[in-house]
């Protein structure tokens, strides 16, 4: 990365976030208070199959790492070898030994230190990999837990409405039969119905569905995703001074791409390091004669050449790769908070105009139903004004929706602090 898109990913930064006081870490658990959520995110947690990949790359990482650090040592080998010679006219001769071979190649270049460190960084990487997972599951799950609070919710008043629509059509049905209303106002009337039932079936549809994509979350089937059915107006987070730039640091993928681009650049070391000799030094002890010999040998590789220099140019590629991914990450993460911190703030002020909207509409409603028994309103005023409330409800509940969804969103950009 070039210095001026060093800077300019630095001031885009500092631009969308606001500098403050740092953030005191949160438990997930202290953000989603919710015991039936609390429940879904702990067995998500224990089974769901990305998360147990992951944590089976943390082992392998692990494992090379401990293989690489025992490279490092040298080897010894025991080993007995015996030969039986007999000659024509000549007594057999037997011998036997029990040599004890310990072999070590010293780099001169740093290969085997460098070669750990990638390991090692490689491990870190994983590890963060791992938190990054548990993170965007905790995230999820509580994502399509309050999804599906929200279209109970919204059943909950489309079945409402849908009662109150058959209700209207039986009315005008019978003002019809007193000649007080006409064919097109039953026809209207039954439109209305038809299509707030029609709504009512697509909402039992989309809860079939989110409960179908929570149980892919958890990792297990369910007959049915169990939950309290009360829904917090806000999460217990706040972000109104503003969100400190060093806590993109702290996000587990942000921190997970730093140790790839640290274990790309060991590995380019160690692809460097094949250039330079290697020493090797071996010693023999024979258990039986006491005999010793030892042997040092300094080894430098000439006719692999072009294959060294291949392997660097690919490790160097490597490096430029993770040195990419790595500012695509800071910019990704920064951008992500952006949105959230804007998620929000508008969803947030959406919602209590949204309140307002269905105060209005339900004084709207009275004063129809008023005027209606003056005479100074007819049947139908009364209908648009119920369908008014009918659609402010429903909205209110999408922008609530949208509040939970921004807060959760901003937690999981903070990386769960």
């Amino acid at each position: 990365m070039n210095n001026n898109r060093l800077i300019l990913l630095i001031l885009f930064l500092v631009g969308t976030i606001a500098s403050a006081q740092p953030s005191e870490t949160l438990h997930w658990r202290e953000v989603f208070t919710d015991p039936q959520l609390s429940a879904l995110i702990d067995t998500a947690l224990a089974h769901n199959t990305d998360l147990r990949t992951a944590s089976f790359r943390v082992e392998q990482a692990d494992a090379s790492l401990r293989m690489s650090r025992l490279s490092i040592l040298p080897s010894l080998s025991v080993g007995g070898e015996g030969s039986f010679i007999k000659e024509k006219g000549s007594k057999a001769a037997f011998t036997f030994s029990l040599p004890v071979r310990l072999q070590w190649e010293v780099s001169l270049s740093g290969r085997y230190f460098a070669g750990n460190k990638a390991a090692e960084s490689l491990l870190w990487s994983a590890e963060e990999t791992e938190r990054a997972a548990r993170l965007q599951l905790v995230a999820a799950v509580a994502s399509q837990y309050y999804t599906l609070l929200i279209l109970d919710e919204e059943l909950s008043i489309t079945r409402e409405g849908l009662e109150n629509a058959r209700r209207t059509v039986e009315v005008i049905e019978a003002m019809k039969e007193v000649g007080l209303q006409n064919e097109a106002a039953v026809a209207q009337a039954r439109t209305a119905m038809l299509s707030t039932a029609a709504s009512e079936k697509t909402l039992r549809q989309q809860i079939v569905a989110a409960e179908s994509a929570m149980m892919l979350l958890l990792g297990e089937r369910r007959d049915s995703i169990s939950r309290s059915g009360y829904i917090p107006e806000t999460l217990p987070m706040d972000y109104s001074a503003g969100i400190p730039l060093e806590t993109l640091s702290r996000r587990p993928d942000v921190k997970a791409a730093e140790w790839a681009l640290r274990a790309s650049t060991a590995q380019t070391d160690v692809a460097r390091s094949a250039f330079y000799p290697t020493l090797s030094i071996t010693a023999s002890f024979n258990l039986l004669d006491m005999l010793t010999e030892a042997v040092g040998s300094l080894v430098q590789p000439l006719f692999n050449l072009g294959r060294n220099k291949g392997n660097l140019r690919i490790a160097k590629a490597e490096q430029e790769a993770s040195l990419a991914a790595f500012s695509q990450t800071l910019l990704v993460a920064g951008t992500e908070l952006r949105d959230a911190l804007s998620a929000c703030r508008f969803s947030g002020e959406r919602l209590s105009l949204r309140e307002q909207e269905v105060e209005a509409a339900t004084k709207a409603c009275e004063a129809s139903s008023a005027l209606m028994q003056n005479g100074s309103a007819t049947y139908l005023e009364v209908l648009s004004a119920q369908a008014a409330i009918l659609e402010s409800r429903l909205s209110r509940a999408a922008d609530h929706l949208d509040l939970l969804q921004g807060q959760i969103n901003l937690y999981k950009a903070l990386g769960g602090n």
